[in-house]
């Protein structure tokens, strides 16, 4: 993929044309990040229906332009040189509901977010999504990275996932085709890769009616333990994923790193697997304490761990 950060006028023009008033240059993506970290994109459009995008990925496609959709903005560390080419906002949120035997199908846009979406099958009396109250993100970041919490996870409810694939169109994927596994999906494994990307825009979620009072009991049981258990302010996240057998909060607190700071971020020291942005940091502060992390747990405890969050945008790897 042509990942070129100088983008022809014609292109330019031709988004315009296309767009209008949407499309924006050099728009800073720390406002729309949950670190609150980022540099500028260099277009720029915010989507608000499935179908708008679609269209804009298929032009970037077509006009070989990089593009990266942004969801919550969480579980993305966004470099602070930027992103080159067009960055897509998604905002796709229309949402609806059919029975299928005992159980209710709700289908929903990529661009919903995952928490509102959970409260409000809890108000129909719709039970599968309360695991997801209070994680950030929305449907199609969750159905990509199989975003999952107190024993659950997206793999558990989702029917089929509607995908639009680079120079083929739109295609439908069951369960099974999408290769869940702990934090991961077939599409997930494309993130970190010079390709086109494919596409989340809709998603089909097999849900079973049950009492609202005890959807509303249970769900905030763990907006609870959330809130006893993991930082507010600005994160991205749960940094890490935890390796094997171990948690990997748990491996960076015992290697001491729990407060350790660097800039503007530090370590938390209410859960050692999210970073946190005490207003100035950069991401480039965010990224050396990742090094830090990952080095020190990896020569004490001989355990390599994997980052859950992705690194997105323009890194000098060398510095």
């Amino acid at each position: 993929m042509n990942t070129t950060t100088t983008i022809r006028l014609a292109t330019y023009k031709l988004f315009y044309e296309t767009f209008g008033d949407a499309l924006q240059l050099d728009v800073p993506l720390s406002r729309y990040t949950s670190a609150r970290v980022g540099g500028p994109a260099e277009m720029f459009l915010t989507m608000y229906d499935a179908a708008s995008l679609q269209k804009a990925v298929e032009l970037a496609y077509t006009e070989r332009i990089p593009y990266f959709i942004l969801g919550g903005g969480s579980n993305i560390l966004v470099s602070d040189d930027g992103v080159p080419g067009l960055v897509i906002m998604n905002r796709a949120k229309n949402i609806s509901y059919r029975h299928i035997g005992a159980h209710v199908v709700c289908t929903v846009e990529s661009g919903a977010n995952l928490s509102s979406l959970a409260r409000q099958c809890i108000g129909k009396g719709l039970g599968g999504l309360e695991w997801a109250i209070g994680v950030p993100g929305t449907v199609g970041g969750a159905v990509v990275g199989n975003a999952g919490a107190h024993g659950s996870d997206m793999a558990a409810t989702l029917r089929a996932a509607t995908v639009w694939e680079p120079g083929r169109g739109v295609r439908i994927y069951n369960n099974h085709e999408m290769e869940y596994g702990y934090r991961s999906s077939i599409l997930k494994k494309e993130h970190g890769r010079e390709i086109f990307r494919r596409v989340i825009l809709t998603a089909e979620l097999v849900l079973t009616p049950e009492s609202v009072d005890v959807l509303t009991a249970r769900a905030e049981g763990f907006t609870a333990h959330r809130k006893q258990t993991q930082p507010g302010g600005a994160t991205v996240g749960s940094m890490f994923k935890n390796p094997e057998n171990y948690y990997a909060g748990y491996l960076i607190e015992a290697a001491g790193l729990k407060g350790y700071r660097v800039g503007g971020a530090h370590i938390s020291e209410k859960h050692a697997n999210f970073f946190v942005n005490d207003e100035d940091a950069t991401a480039e502060n965010v990224r050396t304490l990742i090094a830090e992390a990952w080095n020190t747990v990896r020569e004490q405890f001989d355990v390599e761990m994997e980052l859950e969050v992705e690194l997105v945008g323009k890194w000098d790897f060398e510095a």
